[in-house]
């Protein structure tokens, strides 16, 4: 095994594979860390990175399917490329649908699995990245006043600062004032912004 390190995981029984991916990808800017069974894989303290899986599915011990389903058990949603030297449709269709990125047969065409790997990389740090936008955005919202909080739904439900003033029984001045602080607080830069990280963050409209 490899030390550790974030990039390409490959999980793969056979000695030469792992060596032949391990040449693959070192060219590029991820690290490979390779792994002879599904075991080993869990057992290592993985780096919160972007990383991607790229795993045989006929191994001893637990299979590259099984595998798979213990991560997302587990809540782990690390991007997955199966490789396989037999031609197994069922087992093809049921990884895919449990979200495996790919499913390459073996021998794989490496430029293939490079770019699916590179794909499913990037994919994922901006996958990653949205989350750490949206949950800063829901600690900020956390920190608006009750009034704020109010104003604030009210223009994700697109009403315009005087019937909000209206609804409220307070001065349009003062809406505005509210709306201010909802603004600076939230870090966004327009309505459509706000609206937009609302929907995104899973907050009510009402």
């Amino acid at each position: 095994m490899n030390d550790p390190g974030g990039g390409v995981f490959v999980v793969d029984d056979d000695p030469s594979v792992r060596k032949a991916l391990a040449r693959l990808f070192q060219p590029t800017e991820f690290q490979v860390h390779t792994f002879e069974t599904a075991q080993e894989f869990l057992d290592y303290p993985r780096p919160d990175v972007p990383t991607c899986l790229v795993l045989d599915v006929r191994m001893p011990g637990l299979s590259g399917v099984e595998l798979q389903e213990r991560l997302i058990a587990h809540d782990a949603d690390l991007p997955i490329v199966f490789m396989t030297g037999h031609g197994d449709i069922p087992m093809a269709v049921k990884a895919i649908k449990a979200g495996a990125v790919d499913f390459l047969p073996k021998p794989v065409d490496k430029q293939r699995l490079r770019q699916t790997v590179a794909d499913a990389i990037a994919s994922y740090a901006a996958k990653r990245q949205e989350s750490a936008e949206l949950a800063e955005f829901r600690t900020r919202i956390e920190s608006l006043t009750p009034r704020e909080r109010e104003v604030m739904s009210l223009v994700v439900a697109g009403m315009l600062n005087k019937q909000i003033a209206k609804k409220l029984g307070i001065a349009e001045a003062t809406v505005k004032l509210h709306r201010g602080q909802v603004m600076r607080k939230s870090g966004v830069a327009s309505s459509a912004e706000l609206v937009r990280r609302c929907e995104q963050a899973g907050l009510s409209r009402t």
